[in-house]
């Protein structure tokens, strides 16, 4: 299926590895002139020559943190007319029982996925309305929609720019430009096997041990190639999906028993 973006321009932040670097091969698949946002030069350098070699794509690079100010404020003066944006802060999640976190922690996620990916949306929509085209994608998580214990801090910000987005949808939908998040469950990416170590640490148990364990949770019954949320980014930037917005679209082999 053609998607209809070739010559397009993206911007894939946490481009390097895992769901925002199976993104940007996507889109790079497709024709898309993609700019790839990270923190750590040396990984993007070897992303952007993997997805250029495979595709023959224009792939650009920039080392900054979307997380930060200042970060946001690079991104947009280097890269500031973008056709697609894909958001994706890249903070690992850790626990924490809500009632030992200060008030300070609280507007730090807020900070992270909130406010980051605010600024960047703010950013990009005057030139989308003005061209009547925009897609925005988030990478949030499946948890949004069935909140964790002891993730109370990174689920309230990530809820705070769902509801956000719903509120801007509505002014963005004449203009041809759409925001939609991806909430995906368990992919097999760096971040997942550091995150699961962790949480073997923290319970005094086996890597195996917690592998199994979320294996039996996921009807799928097995961890998911980072590409599936890839392609899934792509076709959501695509030009068919200009009458879908303001979803959050949970991707994670049927662990999610809602209805909406």
């Amino acid at each position: 299926m053609n998607l209809g973006i070739a010559g397009r321009r993206a911007i894939v932040c946490g481009g390097s590895k895992g769901l925002g670097r199976a993104a940007a091969l996507a889109l790079a698949r497709e024709g898309v002139e993609v700019a790839l946002v990270a923190r750590n030069p040396e990984s993007l350098e070897k992303a952007a020559h993997d997805i250029r070699t495979e595709t023959g794509a224009a792939v650009s690079t920039m080392a900054a943190d979307v997380t930060l100010p200042d970060g946001q404020a690079s991104i947009l003066r280097q890269y500031p007319n973008p056709d697609i944006l894909v958001t994706n802060p890249g903070v690992r999640q850790t626990p924490a029982d809500f009632r030992t976190l200060e008030r300070s922690e609280w507007q730090s996620w807020l900070d992270r996925h909130f406010f980051s990916t605010l600024e960047l949306i703010r950013g990009v929509v005057p030139g989308m309305t003005e061209r009547r085209f925009g897609r925005i994608v988030n990478i949030s998580v499946s948890f949004i929609k069935f909140p964790q214990v002891n993730f109370g801090h990174t689920h309230a910000a990530r809820l705070a720019l769902a509801g956000a987005i719903a509120a801007m949808v509505r002014e963005l939908a004449p203009f041809n430009v759409t925001i939609n998040s991806v909430c995906p469950g368990f992919f097999d990416t760096e971040a997942l096997r550091t995150n699961l170590r962790n949480h073997a640490a923290r319970g005094n148990t086996t890597y195996e041990a917690i592998v199994a364990d979320r294996l039996s949770s996921c009807p799928a019954g097995r961890f998911a190639d980072p590409q599936e949320c890839g392609d899934l980014i792509a076709f959501l930037c695509s030009a068919q999906m200009g009458f879908m917005t303001g979803q959050n679209i949970v991707n994670d082999g049927g662990v999610y028993q809602g209805l909406f």
